[in-house]
């Protein structure tokens, strides 16, 4: 049995679940899995059995609980080196991880305004210029990181790492919303569609009950 919890919100609709999950999955580490669906009469009862911050998601390593994704990811990298890391070039490690740190704090207006809804694609969602100027932004970073340090492969900075889980969430918003980016940020978000782990969230969301209606955006396609 595994060692690991990882304390997750619903799969449609928490980008921040998302994000280590995905490490987990994709690096090959074991874990269990607690699933609290959010906006519901328990949701914070139940979280703050687990997470002291009341919020999703939280891991659980024994006696150590590591809560905030990014943290979380920290955490990983350095219990299982061999698995998952930053990238080992010195420049390309300090880009991944101000660009990570950077998505973890910023782009209020694409959360608010492309809410992570895995389940279908959406029409008639039109982003302001402020979610535009937060998508370009995220495009910018995307084609530095491909240029620069990620040639081979389709994650940013070479092999898989914190960063390209840090930014799975937005790909997916982007395929959901119909979002379109140049390349090469376009063989980012192939990578992140096309990802095992990712295609096994993807289909755990369609198969949710629950609809947050305050966080639906547009129309199915």
């Amino acid at each position: 049995m595994s060692a690991l919890t990882l304390v997750i919100g619903n799969k449609n609709y928490s980008s921040w679940s998302l994000r280590p999950w995905f490490a987990l999955k994709h690096a090959g580490i074991p874990f269990a899995e607690v699933r609290i669906p959010l906006s519901m009469p328990q949701t914070r009862e139940r979280i703050l059995e687990y997470s002291p911050s009341a919020k999703v998601p939280l891991l659980v390593d024994g006696a150590v609980k590591v809560w905030e994704s990014l943290s979380i990811l920290e955490y990983l990298t350095e219990t299982f080196p061999r698995q998952l890391a930053w990238p080992g070039e010195p420049g390309a490690r300090a880009f991944a991880r101000s660009a990570a740190a950077e998505m973890h704090a910023g782009f209020a207006a694409l959360r608010n305004e492309l809410p992570m809804n895995c389940r279908a694609r959406r029409t008639g969602v039109v982003p302001s210029s402020a979610a535009r100027e937060d998508i370009d932004r995220i495009v910018s970073l995307w084609r530095s990181a491909r240029e620069t340090f990620g040639r081979g492969g389709g994650w940013l900075c070479g092999a898989f790492s914190p960063i390209d889980a840090m930014f799975a969430p937005v790909a997916l918003r982007f395929l959901t919303y119909g979002i379109g980016v140049p390349a090469p940020a376009t063989e980012f978000v192939a990578a992140v569609r096309d990802a095992p782990a990712i295609r096994e969230w993807v289909e755990a969301a369609a198969k949710e009950p629950e609809v947050i209606e305050e966080v639906e955006r547009g129309t199915p396609a």
